[in-house]
């Protein structure tokens, strides 16, 4: 499989005007974007790599089934992804309109056509039961405001057999995450407690999936399983 993580990297490099500061941080394509990802998060190239890499693993690059992702965010990681996935029925979600309204710029600009964007909330999903083959959230959980909510919708669009997987903050894996997810994303409205640990999290997920695998990368937490 290819570095997801190179391969997302260059396709924001390509937009231009179509990065956004955000986008430069989560793709440690920018200096502010490195100097964050060491400072706040402790994460060099190689280890924002593997989490990247690593929670994209179970989404194949000729997956042809039904894939919904929430949040989709500005797509900045997952369009570079989705190009290469041109049999796939794609539905991406977010609450925040403007945000998604990037990620609908980016698609267009990489001609990506079997994406669709639905605005709404994860703790409602205007889904029917058992819709799509795999549930992909990166970066979301940790700022979801109803998380128990999440969790069940998330579970209940998803097919019997289906992937959820993803990554998000966890808590007390790294000390220096702490702090600054405590004293800044949080007061900023960022994050939103209470987060799971490594250890609540494969709890979580095993009273509700089976083949439960939780990892961590410094205070990524990097989950796949099978419902």
């Amino acid at each position: 499989m290819k570095d997801r993580h190179e391969e997302i990297q260059r396709s924001y490099k390509q937009l231009g005007d179509f990065g956004s500061v955000y986008d430069g941080i989560m793709t440690r394509s920018t200096l502010l974007g490195k100097v964050l990802d060491s400072v706040v998060w402790g994460l060099d190239d190689d280890k924002a790599a593997k989490y990247l890499n690593d929670a994209l693993a179970p989404v194949e690059e000729d997956f042809s089934g039904s894939l919904l992702e929430v949040p989709v965010g500005t797509g900045v990681l997952t369009m570079p992804v989705y190009r290469t996935m041109k049999d796939a029925a794609i539905t991406c979600l977010d609450y925040s309109a403007s945000m998604m309204e990037n990620a609908k710029r980016r698609a267009e600009a990489m001609g990506i056509t079997n994406v669709t964007f639905v605005q709404g909330d994860v703790g409602a999903l205007p889904f029917a039961d058992e819709t799509f083959d795999i549930v992909l959230s990166l970066n979301g959980f940790h700022a979801f405001p109803d998380k128990d909510a999440a969790y069940r919708e998330t579970y209940r669009v998803l097919k019997k057999g289906g992937i959820f997987c993803g990554c998000f903050y966890i808590v007390e894996k790294f000390k220096r995450t702490d702090w600054f997810v405590k004293h800044l994303y949080m007061p900023k409205g960022f994050f939103t407690p209470p987060f799971e640990t490594k250890a609540s999290l494969e709890e979580r997920l095993k009273g509700l999936y089976e083949n439960v695998e939780v990892h961590a990368v410094n205070a990524e937490g990097i989950f796949c399983c099978r419902k």
